[in-house]
């Protein structure tokens, strides 16, 4: 890992393993990661004071717990892309993600939901803990109208409301950590277990970045996203149809060659397809597509490029 990942990993185990109100979590992940880029020994007595806050599976992970994981996933992400410099477009998607968001199954988070247009044409979309939602500015452009977009960020609160990003983590690592850490709260730990504890925690992020950029979500959790997608649309006034839309055009677009983006992280679009038409013919009377909506949508993105 390079140095800013590591730097970034230590800032998640410390917030992580921080319990409510304690000074780690005041201070936020960003005063670690502005220091020296290593834990230091008070950050080190704070983790071992609160080392009863590791749990065993990822059930047992707090919401604050989840944030502080998702801030330290955002960050990476965004060590990877560049936020896209579009103050509107970006106003545009948080209104509609924050609605979306309020009428799912789960409309709140410790942190709250935030949604960041990234400034790639690569085609992609990423959820990770505790609501931090990227879309690229390639997948944006595929998108003919709001319907579309809501589906796709519907897509992306689903993985959220049912924690998929926190069940990428390999349960071994959590384990492991406990047993580093123990319950002896009042001792210190010395470099050795400092150091390996740290690596269990950079192994937390890796395999949750691994996730959304580079592996995917297993197909089941993408099945169970859209289902929710096309729930938590309708329930937000939307048609549901914007989702089969999209997937009939990334169908038509599929590259010869090697996969990337969201073709290398979300099953075949003709496999989501079936399963999405028989799922949204199952919702019955619906909402209708409005044209102050494609009006709206074609505001926002007039300007994109």
């Amino acid at each position: 890992m390079s140095a800013r990942t590591k730097a970034l990993a230590a800032a998640a185990l410390a917030a992580t393993l921080a319990l409510a109100g304690c000074q780690a979590i005041k201070q936020g992940a960003a005063g670690i990661i502005a220091s020296t880029g290593k834990v230091s020994r008070e950050d080190a007595q704070s983790l071992v004071r609160t080392a009863e806050a590791v749990r065993s599976t990822f059930a047992e992970i707090t919401e604050e717990e989840e944030y502080y994981i998702g801030r330290a996933t955002a960050a990476l992400i965004l060590s990877k892309y560049t936020p896209y410099r579009n103050e509107a477009l970006n106003a545009y998607v948080n209104v509609m993600g924050t609605v979306l968001a309020y009428n799912s199954d789960r409309p709140e988070t410790y942190g709250g939901y935030h949604f960041l247009v990234l400034d790639t044409d690569e085609v992609n979309a990423m959820a990770a803990p505790g609501g931090f939602i990227f879309v690229t500015k390639g997948l944006v452009n595929r998108c003919g109208d709001e319907e579309t977009l809501a589906a796709i960020l519907a897509h992306e609160i689903g993985h959220v409301a049912e924690r998929h990003g926190l069940q990428s983590i390999k349960k071994s690592r959590l384990l492991d950590a406990f047993k580093v850490i123990g319950s002896e709260a009042s001792r210190q730990f010395n470099s050795e277990e400092l150091a390996k504890v740290t690596g269990i925690f950079e192994g937390v992020l890796g395999d949750v970045v691994e996730t959304l950029v580079e592996r995917g979500y297993d197909r089941k959790f993408e099945y169970e996203a859209d289902k929710l997608a096309l729930s938590f649309t309708v329930r937000t006034g939307y048609s549901p149809g914007g989702l089969a839309e999209f997937l009939v055009g990334m169908e038509e677009h599929k590259p010869s060659g090697t996969a990337a983006g969201w073709f290398k992280t979300h099953p075949s679009p003709a496999d989501r397809l079936a399963r999405v038409k028989t799922e949204t013919a199952a919702l019955g009377a619906v909402p209708a597509r409005l044209d102050v909506r494609t009006a709206r949508f074609a505001e926002a993105v007039k300007n994109l490029r």
